[in-house]
């Protein structure tokens, strides 16, 4: 069975807040979804073509001096209908996780303990700037008045636990292969 594509879901739910723009929603994405779900710049605009062909957004097309023509697309109700629709549907299935970490640490007998610290070592480093840029968008949208905003912290609150719980099992995981050296 063919796996859903859900980025028209995400654009057209980003196209009921103020992204208006392919470049609005790529910021939009950098500065929130990407913590949770990735859209490549690649993956924009070709769906946001989809969508006005499916009627589901219109564009209007405006002339700049000097720059590019601006094209702003506006959900149409038919798009709100679908969106509502995928809102209301259940969950189909727990996402599957790849982490390339967990596949080179399910190998790890075959790599020197000193590899496998440096390793999470560097994973706990990264889960720490996560955390950190966590923070900096919670702070960020705390301002915004917007009927999105206890979501969009619901969905922080999300990334700030799964980080914690990470730098958690990094701890745990470190003081384990540390005991391990000391055995060898």
């Amino acid at each position: 069975m063919a796996q859903e594509n859900y980025t028209k879901y995400a654009i057209l739910g980003l196209l009921t807040t103020e992204c208006k723009t392919g470049y609005d929603i790529k910021q939009m994405i950098d500065r929130s979804l990407t913590y949770f779900w990735k859209i490549s710049y690649g993956q924009i605009y070709p769906t946001l073509k989809k969508l006005v062909e499916d009627e589901l957004a219109t564009v209007t097309t405006t002339t700049q001096q000097g720059k590019p023509d601006k094209k702003e697309y506006q959900i149409t109700e038919e798009g709100k209908q679908l969106l509502q629709q995928w809102l209301h549907e259940s969950i189909a299935q727990l996402p599957i996780e790849k982490n390339e970490l967990l596949l080179k640490l399910f190998f790890s007998r075959h790599q020197k303990t000193d590899t496998v610290i440096f390793q999470v070592e560097q994973y706990k480093v990264m889960q720490k700037e996560k955390w950190d840029a966590l923070l900096a968008i919670e702070e960020s949208i705390r301002g915004c008045n917007s009927p999105d905003l206890d979501y969009w912290l619901m969905t922080i609150d999300y990334g700030k636990h799964v980080t914690t719980a990470c730098i958690e099992w990094c701890e745990r995981t470190l003081a384990q292969l540390h005991e391990k050296k000391e055995e060898v």
